[in-house]
């Protein structure tokens, strides 16, 4: 290898929530020599990374604008509302916005939900993340509505958190740069969908193995001998009679 070039590796984004373990464990045994490096970004700054060239593609929440990114939506999460274990949402299954109506519901400016009336009473100030809204709640002050994937990243032993009914949704996508869809991008969109390693739209498929031939146990049709007829049997053979020979007339008695 010269001094210029360069070894392949392949390198995912994912933005917070998204666990990538069960893909990355799969690319690790198909390709286990190229290194696979994972690069956590917000969901803000995951599309500038991608196109940038910060990483070959990553697991996004989708809009995804479609000029120069493509897309394969994933999975679309429950959205919940995080709350004080005293809470009275806390004693039901699931809530709708309008139960939420009395409640100060924190709006992080890094919100993944696509709102188009927030439920509930404003706060004065919005969190700057997820994060800091989180401990906002654990301190009792509001409630979050977020994907679950998040309320379960930011998990308190004094918090829990129950279905929103009627929340706008959040879908998580695998997206990368169309102008760069490279053999290893291909790879993992292939292990992302399931394809088995020889899949034709996967890695090269392992040729297939010639067929041997089947050797001859002779226990086949007759066999022919070298004049070309068939072993085994006169070619004149009567019923019984002499070779070559042939009955005569029967005499008379006198």
């Amino acid at each position: 290898m010269t001094g210029s070039e360069v070894s392949p590796s392949f390198r995912l984004a994912y933005v917070p929530g998204v666990t990538p373990t069960k893909w990355v464990r799969i690319w690790n045994e198909r390709l286990p020599d190229i290194p696979l490096t994972l690069v956590a970004v917000s969901a803000a700054e995951a599309f500038d990374v991608l196109r940038g060239g910060g990483a070959d593609a990553g697991f996004v929440r989708l809009p995804v604008d479609r000029t120069d990114l493509s897309a394969i939506p994933l999975y679309t999460e429950t959205t919940v509302v995080v709350v004080p274990k005293d809470h009275v949402v806390a004693a039901v299954d699931a809530v709708s916005a309008e139960d939420l109506a009395d409640d100060i519901v924190l709006h992080p400016l890094d919100d993944t939900l696509a709102w188009e009336r927030l439920p509930g009473r404003p706060a004065n100030e919005r969190p700057a993340t997820t994060a800091d809204a989180v401990e906002v709640v654990a301190a009792g002050v509001g409630v979050l509505v977020v994907p679950q994937s998040l309320a379960r990243l930011h998990h308190r032993k004094d918090l829990t958190y129950r279905p929103v009914t009627d929340a706008p949704e959040s879908r998580v996508a695998l997206s990368w740069p169309e102008d760069a869809t490279t053999d290893l991008v291909e790879d993992f969109i292939g292990i992302v969908r399931g394809r088995t390693v020889n899949s034709s739209r996967g890695r090269t498929p392992t040729p297939a193995q010639p067929k041997r031939k089947r050797p001859d146990t002779g226990g086949g049709p007759r066999q022919k001998s070298a004049a070309g007829k068939t072993a085994g049997k006169s070619p004149r053979s009567g019923s019984g009679g002499s070779k070559g020979g042939k009955r005569g007339k029967p005499r008379r008695r006198s």
